[in-house]
């Protein structure tokens, strides 16, 4: 079958669904929808639409980036514009077989917008509410709309026209396109695309190797994870223009166990590729052969790192080394290795696609397109988004994310994962693009983005973030093994109590001395939270060092303590305290017992509101 005919067929297939004479139902089940219950929720609608006898289509689909308000239900019915419908559980499935498919009640309350052409009285446009309106959807364009298991859906969206268009160019050409469209690395340093193509092409030295890297560890970050699980094809296509680029014919997708999911879809696209002929020999018969291989990390955050990933392929512990000689001129196995992350190599499919012109619609000057983000933390709407850099963070936490939980002061912005730096309130209308968070102090990332609000203790976040880096450091040079060590020691005795006047200076010694002398990345931007901390927060560091957490976070800096005037001596305090340090007789006032106390917060949990007699205090 020729390209042509994979088109035609594609067209075919994808026309039928949107002309269907019978509804066609889509579940998002990617990871956040699963776990939200998704799986539960598609066996709901076959039972009812098997019971009511009403003829449909269930097709799963992947994340569509509203995680805030999963699971996700898209009903298109004949003639009709799509109804999105929201926090739809196994009774709303069934109710909305019943009430839409059989009664045509649309059930407007449960709905977050339509799709397509018409309207819907009740129901907004569903890019035009506040969590979509302002995002510009272009590496998740396909993302919950199609079938991430049906290579036909991909190709029907225009799908490996960028692989057609890159196999009648010259390997020049190509880099030239991705040169003028301004992509750069997604994955978190920001080195121009095409600058490392440019290396590995005119490194010396045969067989050369493609990477792409889906080992995406930090916490709260599942922007690749989304990406492969609902639309892997958007990626294996870039690997492959990137393969065809630099003259390689193999290439490797270096992805963490942990993501399941996203292994098991990229299998099946895999196969579907073979199916096709759009990978292995004599590839859509431009005698391009190239063949893809998967391999499965054990869960190393280092191995982020292209040498440390690099040792893993081999299977060599995942440990970095020096740098220079870099991957490109000599990587995987000692030849020439371009790698590249999972959004970048997406990115690239869609430059050969759409042109570069079109890709640098969006962006600043010196950071061009778009870049998807996890906004997850303190945030009303959570949930993968994807803006054009430059945009500024308030506009993706206000306009976006809706604004602080429980309408509380927004405190820190982190950005960059565990490795990024936690930006102030003052820095909110910054702009998003990579100069503008390195010169913050922060990093881009692969794109996490935690928010934190007024009851956040910077200090203690410090904290958490560095001893996530310090477990997470592969020991091999001295900084980043005893310096984050020393770090997180000094971080632990300030937030237990221990703090000495001069601990934030040596902190701050400490952690410059480890971000200049470390080997990798990991090392080197490791010391991030606590620089920004110190540098926007050093207030709280302050408090502490005086025996307060202005948070009231820090246990050791805090206590309960039951207010005489307020007690009325209920009992639920002293029936729900887990170590039995309330005491009082029923209607008597009671007291907490400091030496039991474990400081958990259960009683100023359960007491009344009404009453509001237990109190969390700080410092003496």
């Amino acid at each position: 079958m020729t390209f042509e005919e994979l088109e035609r067929r594609a067209q075919h297939e994808w026309q039928a669904l949107k002309e269907s004479s019978v509804p066609l139902i889509q579940v998002g089940t990617a990871t956040c929808g699963r776990s939200a219950g998704a799986s539960a929720v598609v066996d709901a609608l076959r039972e009812a639409l098997q019971k009511e006898a009403v003829p449909a289509l269930i097709m799963e689909v992947g994340c569509i980036g509203l995680c805030f308000a999963e699971p996700l239900v898209t009903i298109h019915k004949p003639g009709r514009p799509a109804i999105c419908y929201g926090h739809v559980n196994p009774e709303r499935a069934t109710q909305l077989v019943s009430e839409y498919l059989l009664k045509d009640n649309p059930l407007s309350d449960w709905a977050l917008g339509t799709v397509g052409e018409g309207s819907v009285e009740g129901i907004p446009e569903l890019f035009q509410i506040p969590v979509l309106k302002p995002q510009v959807r272009r590496i998740l364009r396909n993302c919950g709309f199609i079938d991430p298991t049906n290579i036909l859906h991909y190709v029907a969206q225009g799908g490996y026209t960028g692989l057609a268009r890159a196999l009648g160019m010259e390997r020049q050409q190509i880099i030239d396109e991705i040169r003028r469209a301004g992509l750069r690395g997604r994955g978190g340093a920001g080195f121009p695309t095409w600058r490392k193509w440019q290396f590995c092409l005119e490194a010396p030295g045969e067989p050369k190797y493609v990477v792409c890297n889906a080992d995406e560890g930090d916490p709260g970050a599942f922007m690749n994870r989304s990406l492969l699980e609902s639309d892997p094809h958007s990626v294996l296509e870039g690997l492959l223009i990137d393969g065809y680029t630099i003259g390689a014919r193999e290439g490797y997708i270096y992805c963490r166990a942990e993501y399941p999911l996203a292994l098991e879809r990229l299998h099946i696209a895999l196969a579907q590729m073979r199916e096709h002929g759009l990978v292995g020999e004599n590839i859509l018969g431009s005698g391009f052969s190239f063949d893809i291989h998967i391999k499965e990390g054990a869960g190393a955050f280092v191995c982020g790192e292209e040498t440390a990933l690099i040792a893993s392929i081999e299977g060599r512990r995942g440990m970095p080394r020096p740098r220079p000689p870099f991957p490109a001129t000599s990587g995987l196995w000692g030849r020439p290795t371009v790698i590249n992350n999972v959004e970048t190599l997406a990115g690239v499919s869609l430059i050969l696609q759409k042109g570069a012109e079109w890709f640098a619609q969006y962006g600043s000057e010196k950071s061009k397109g778009t870049k998807t983000f996890a906004l997850v933390g303190k945030v009303k709407r959570a949930g993968l988004i994807e803006v054009p850099l430059g945009i500024t963070l308030r506009e993706i936490v206000y306009g976006i994310g809706g604004g602080i939980l429980g309408d509380k002061r927004f405190k820190a912005v982190q950005t960059g994962g565990p490795s990024g730096g936690c930006l102030p309130e003052s820095l909110l209308d910054s702009p998003v693009d990579y100069e503008s968070l390195t010169a913050a102090g922060s990093i881009m990332g692969s794109g996490g983005m935690v928010v934190m609000d007024e009851d956040t203790c910077m200090v203690d976040v410090a904290r958490y973030f560095l001893d996530f880096t310090q477990k997470e450091s592969c020991g091999e040079c001295v900084p980043c093994r005893l310096g984050t060590k020393q770090m997180i020691d000094i971080l632990t005795d300030i937030t237990a109590g221990k703090g000495r006047v001069g601990d934030v200076e040596l902190l701050q010694e400490v952690a410059l001395a480890v971000k200049k002398g470390s080997l990798c990345g990991l090392g080197q931007t490791a010391p991030n939270p606590v620089l920004t901390t110190i540098r926007y927060f050093r207030d709280e560091y302050e408090a502490h060092e005086q025996g307060r957490c202005p948070s009231k976070v820090c246990k050791a800096l805090i206590r309960y303590r039951i207010v005489p005037d307020k007690c009325k001596g209920c009992q639920i305090c002293s029936r729900a305290c887990p170590v039995g340090a309330i005491s009082g007789e029923r209607r008597q006032v009671h007291t907490i017992d400091a030496v039991k106390c474990i400081r958990c917060g259960v009683c100023l949990e359960v007491c009344p509101a009404r009453f509001g007699a237990v109190e969390c205090v700080t410092g003496q």
